[in-house]
């Protein structure tokens, strides 16, 4: 069983796919190039495969990923005490365009048998989108209506019937003595998930006095061409016992929508958003790049995916500004990159102030090491569509969508651009949901052995002997394809889901 794996062969460090003891020496090419571990390197870090001099550049994913703070012999263990980010602050950028060519989706789903017709079984709605779920969703409007969301859900949960298959409130504390762009951001994201097509019914529920009320949701445009026959509204001042009238009005909800029947439909109705969480040293290597060619190979057959998180792609944006299918899109892409360094230094902070923690013990030393392994998520497939917080996704194949890299916030993005599922890569494990499927996917099997009930696919099995990536990424298509045909993943089964909205300004 191989004990490390150099990405790259230019790479000037190799990672280490479970803890070695010093002592041990490392082989590559055949024998050719052959050191030894000078202390324990534990599983998920890095191992200098040369003697690096201090200032030089350490090369990961056959990118720099930082710069040496001293001298590092062959055989050390590299991580935060010997190495740094080299990443500056607002760059210019040109574009390169790699072209159509690079893309290695189709070829991946022929040599892996995938029709070009493929199918899952969902929800056709009215306006023609497609939805994974049928359930009921509470939306309040405001968070001084969040307990009365989930008495509603909770009471309402005893009428279910026909196809629907649940009632879920999402509670959040916005709404009411936000300004500028956090009312903005409220009232977008509450008027996409209101429209989005795993609801089968929404009850819209307010409180009456929230500047983010219904009429001004109505109004305000966040609303359009919302389907009326699968939403209700509430406004709790106006009835007398807001929680009698609120099951009232979901009974009748799932009354209209338990008459729906999942149908074939075509693969490309399917979005996907991509996202990964408590990484270690082993998501760019295991489960990133098996999203990525699972990306591929769903974009092949016309569909559609999102990748996110845009503090994470710092130092890795010009990998997907030079993927970009015109220069408009490599603007965008600029755009949505400086804007994000521009909201820190706004704010007063270190653009860099990245990895976590919980990244560091697990492997990851510097931003542009992160960034390298979590852009892995995107594939090849060229980029065809760049999206602001809160707009929703228009064009098939990648895109590219403005949001932070906290989990909850950004997986909520996702869900409101239009994703029906998400998949979410970890090294450390963690049970959040977002409001739609949110697929667990561990970067090591010790965790996917340890947390079954969070983990719902384990692409550590990569770093064992015989697991072929293209194959277990066929595993994965499947797989998907099951859960958006109805299969519930762990943290559906758990009951958990989450709604989190990106906070930017002043609370009054």
């Amino acid at each position: 069983m191989q004990d490390y794996i150099r990405i790259q062969e230019k790479d000037s460090v190799a990672v280490a796919l479970r803890t070695i003891p010093a002592g041990t020496p490392v082989s590559f090419d055949d024998g050719a190039l052959t050191v030894t571990a000078r202390e324990e390197i534990p599983r998920g870090h890095k191992i200098a495969l040369r003697d690096i001099p201090a200032g030089g550049e350490v090369l990961k994913y056959g990118f720099r990923i930082g710069i040496a703070k001293e001298a590092i012999p062959a055989g050390s263990w590299v991580h935060t005490h010997n190495l740094k980010t080299g990443l500056g602050e607002l760059l210019d950028y040109s574009y390169h365009p790699v072209g159509e060519e690079a893309f290695t989706g189709a070829a991946l789903a022929e040599k892996l048998g995938i029709p070009e017709e493929v199918t899952f079984e969902g929800f056709v709605r009215e306006d023609g989108s497609v939805g994974v779920r049928n359930e009921i969703w509470i939306v309040p409007t405001v968070g001084c209506v969040n307990n009365v969301a989930s008495a509603i859900a909770a009471k309402a949960k005893e009428y279910l019937t026909g196809s629907v298959e649940d009632v879920i409130a999402f509670p959040h504390p916005y709404g009411c003595s936000q300004m500028g762009d956090d009312q903005e951001n409220t009232r977008t994201i509450l008027g996409d998930l209101i429209r989005h097509p795993n609801a089968g019914g929404v009850l819209v529920l307010g409180l009456g006095c929230e500047n983010s009320n219904i009429d001004v949701l109505k109004s305000g445009g966040y609303l359009d061409g919302y389907d009326e026959s699968r939403v209700r509204f509430l406004v709790s001042q106006d009835a007398e016992d807001e929680i009698e009238e609120g099951v009232r009005l979901v009974r009748e909800l799932i009354e209209a929508a338990s008459s729906c029947r999942r149908e074939s439909v075509s693969a490309s109705k399917l979005v996907i958003g991509m996202k990964c969480g408590g990484s270690d040293g082993l998501s760019g290597i295991t489960a990133n790049p098996l999203v990525g060619r699972f990306s591929d190979l769903l974009i092949s057959r016309g569909g559609t995916t999102i990748l996110t998180e845009v503090p994470e792609m710092f130092g890795a944006e010009t990998i997907l500004m030079d993927r970009c299918e015109s220069p408009v899109l490599f603007e965008r892409t600029v755009d949505l990159i400086n804007d994000f360094k521009n909201y820190f230094t706004r704010n007063g902070q270190t653009i860099y102030e990245n990895p976590s923690p919980g990244n560091k013990k697990g492997g990851i030393s510097t931003l542009e090491d992160k960034s390298l392994g979590c852009t892995q998520k995107s594939g090849s497939a060229p980029v065809r569509g760049v999206l602001g917080y809160g707009e929703r996704v228009c064009n098939s194949g990648l895109n590219l969508l403005s949001a932070p890299g906290n989990d909850l916030v950004a997986a909520t993005a996702l869900a409101a651009a239009g994703a029906q599922i998400i998949l979410f890569t970890t090294g450390r494990g963690t049970p959040f949901a977002a409001p739609v499927p949110t697929m667990k996917i561990s970067t090591n099997s010790a965790l996917a052995e340890k947390k079954a009930n969070w983990i719902d696919f384990n692409a550590g099995v990569l770093t064992e002997d015989g697991t072929s990536m293209d194959e277990e990424a066929k595993r994965l298509f499947d797989f998907v394809l099951e859960t958006a045909s109805g299969r519930q993943v762990r943290s559906e089964v758990a009951g958990y889901h989450d709604l989190a909205i990106f906070k930017q300004g002043v609370t009054l």
